[in-house]
């Protein structure tokens, strides 16, 4: 099966890639060639712009699936979507569970924000989500009963450039006291990234239609579980020193990634629910596993953490722990 994949270098796209030709299909990767260029020698490489209209590459060709994962702008995704209407059975979008208004309400996945003003363009924490709205909605325009839209949590694992996770494997991996972020017993989802590309290829060989949240693992987890089972994996015995959320700072929610405070606003962000994507198949490998994996490739990297405190704000975070 020919798969056009929109992206494919950076983190879930080129797990997306790594799936589909582990699965035997042949690949075309669509990119600026700018991220990761000497990936997949194997399979076809395609350069263009999308936000700058450059798509001569993917015009008077078919693939039998398209998979985005590198949709942001309605402009850009409604000019590859129209150009690829006719070339494709089925097309995949990426979106994100950011669009929802109301996180608890997001089980139904139909509760979404209002999208952006006409011409808006610039990705910010604030249009994000509203721009993803918009995306969604021209890709069902576009492909109708052809169109498959997942809105993933928290995606996490080996190759992911935000640190979010990582941060979290390598600090407690490296031992000594470790500030965390009160109490243990806030949720936290995270899904890994190989295992969302080899659902996504999965459901596009499918030709499945439809919106499908994909958040993870299939059970409750706890920032105090996760912490003691990067503990337990990485042999690390660090002494997890957990700061009430009452002593916290006001930055504190940027400053510990993963962490959401409990507020009304944001407390049901890691609580999203993704029982329809699970009956369609998606499954979860063991944390264990992630965290293994996300270790090692963050010590082959030699690069530092993007996320997270940094030494001098934790022993300032440390001070806090006291005594609730």
């Amino acid at each position: 099966m020919r798969y056009l994949i929109l992206g494919g270098t950076r983190f879930v796209g080129r797990h997306v890639v790594r799936a589909a030709l582990d699965e035997g299909h042949d690949v075309t990767l669509f990119t600026r060639g700018v991220t990761n260029p000497e990936l997949f020698p194997e399979a076809e490489h395609l350069q263009g712009d999308r936000e700058t209209g450059e798509l001569a590459s993917l015009r008077g060709r078919e693939w039998d699936r398209v998979v985005d994962v590198s949709g942001y702008t309605p402009d850009a995704v409604e000019a590859t979507a129209r150009l690829l209407r006719d070339a494709s059975d089925h097309y995949t979008f990426v979106s994100t569970i950011s669009v929802y208004r109301r996180w608890n309400e997001a089980a139904e996945e139909s509760e979404v924000l209002d999208p952006p003003p006409p011409g808006e363009r610039e990705v910010t924490g604030d249009t994000y989500g509203p721009l993803k709205v918009a995306c969604e909605e021209v890709v069902r325009e576009v492909f109708g009963r052809r169109a498959l839209v997942v809105r993933p949590g928290i995606v996490v694992g080996p190759h992911d450039h935000t640190d979010r996770f990582t941060y979290w494997v390598a600090r407690v991996a490296a031992g000594g006291e470790v500030a965390a972020p009160g109490p243990p017993e806030t949720p936290v989802q995270v899904v890994d990234g190989r295992d969302l590309a080899e659902w996504l290829v999965w459901m596009a060989m499918r030709r499945r239609p439809g919106v499908y949240n994909a958040t993870g693992p299939d059970y409750r987890l706890t920032f105090g579980r996760l912490l003691a089972r990067i503990d337990e994996v990485t042999g690390s015995r660090a002494s997890l020193r957990w700061i009430p959320e009452r002593r916290l700072p006001e930055e504190a929610a940027s400053l510990f990634p993963l962490w959401t405070p409990a507020s009304e606003a944001d407390r049901f962000t890691m609580t999203v629910d993704s029982t329809r994507a699970r009956w369609e198949g998606l499954l979860f490998r063991p944390l264990g596993e992630t965290i293994r994996d996300t270790l090692a490739w963050h010590r082959s990297r030699g690069e530092h953490l993007r996320a997270g405190p940094d030494e001098a704000e934790e022993r300032r975070l440390l001070a806090l722990s006291g005594s609730d």
